[in-house]
């Protein structure tokens, strides 16, 4: 029984890049798309599509195999603006390598679209 569909989908991702699969397939949710989005923007796989079900649905998504490591966070940790660089130096190997994940109230958003929109949030993940 699956209980933390975002955990799945970084367990399922992670493994398929250790292996070197082109792709894989993900459970699909709002909080999924949002964080694939991020990872398609800043170039962690190549692009992700909506395959409906009766179940809800999932993401077909294809990989780089750039992605060294993704993980979800828990707790969930609340962040304000000016602690970003504390978390960075928690969960990333080195400065300016690899993104965390934010839910906010404008949505889902890696550390430096935060910084840019000056909002605080909740971490949810972190990609490198």
């Amino acid at each position: 029984m699956k209980h933390d569909p975002l955990a799945d989908m970084f367990c399922i991702i992670k493994n398929a890049e250790v292996i070197g699969r082109p792709e894989c397939v993900v459970p699909a949710s709002k909080m999924i798309k949002g964080v694939l989005d991020i990872m398609k923007k800043k170039n962690y796989i190549k692009d992700y599509k909506h395959i409906k079900n009766n179940q809800g649905g999932k993401y077909h998504i294809d990989l780089h195999g750039r992605i060294n490591d993704c993980n979800v966070v828990r707790p969930n940790f609340a962040i304000a603006v000016n602690e970003v660089i504390k978390w960075e130096k928690r969960y990333l190997p080195a400065r300016e390598t690899g993104i965390l994940i934010l839910t906010t109230s404008k949505g889902v958003m890696d550390q430096n679209e935060a910084k840019e929109k000056n909002t605080g949030g909740r971490l949810i993940g972190y990609v490198y």
